[in-house]
């Protein structure tokens, strides 16, 4: 009988109150701990930034939760756009935690530019020895029918001819158009017309 009143009375309801009390707050704290914990614990895939300027960059990472720290570029590179994205590490597409540095390596904003030397009809070794002393970069190289084999025909600047004299910045890629030499049926025309200036005379 004592039992049972004691399941009846107030004391019995303070402590099962206490009781009800101390096991939701253990467990709001847990969840909050497992969500913390989970939280620190995730990934997430590091975007391509290659190419993209500060301003998207800043976009793209604040979405993900990630941050970026910027590199100098002692090389302009003419493929990317001054201020641009040229490299990043973690490269695109790894598993990084969130919070995690992004490191930037940045377009310069430009060098001067430079005047192209005189290589028009020179050989592919004077030519070469020239533009990359001067700071350009050589990039196809193309054959036309032309006498003077070997030597550079005309000069192209993204699949634009350009001349001597002309400035781009340093490292642009300048594209060569050699001549392969004299061919053996211009040879047999020249010895045909000597035969038949000869047989003419006697």
């Amino acid at each position: 009988m004592s039992f049972i009143k004691f399941l009846f009375s107030l004391n019995f309801f303070k402590q099962l109150t206490y009781i009800i009390c101390v096991t939701i707050i253990m467990i709001v704290i847990s969840v909050i701990s497992l969500s913390y914990i989970t939280l620190h614990g995730e990934s997430v895939k590091v975007p391509n930034l290659i190419g993209k300027t500060l301003d998207q960059v800043d976009v793209d990472l604040k979405s993900i939760e990630l941050t970026y720290v910027i590199l100098d570029s002692a090389r302009y590179n003419s493929s990317f756009k001054p201020l641009s994205v040229i490299d990043h590490q973690p490269m695109a597409g790894s598993n990084v935690k969130i919070n995690r540095k992004i490191y930037l390596t940045i377009n310069p904003s430009g060098y001067n530019e430079i005047i192209i030397p005189k290589i028009i009809r020179t050989t592919i070794r004077q030519a070469t020895q020239r533009l990359e002393s001067s700071g350009f970069i050589i990039g196809e190289i193309e054959y036309i029918d032309d006498i003077g084999k070997d030597e550079i025909i005309e000069i192209s600047h993204k699949g634009i001819i350009i001349n001597e004299g002309d400035k781009l910045l340093k490292n642009s890629i300048i594209d060569l158009i050699l001549g392969n030499g004299p061919k053996k049926n211009h040879r047999l025309k020249r010895w045909s017309i000597r035969l038949r200036r000869f047989s003419w005379i006697f």
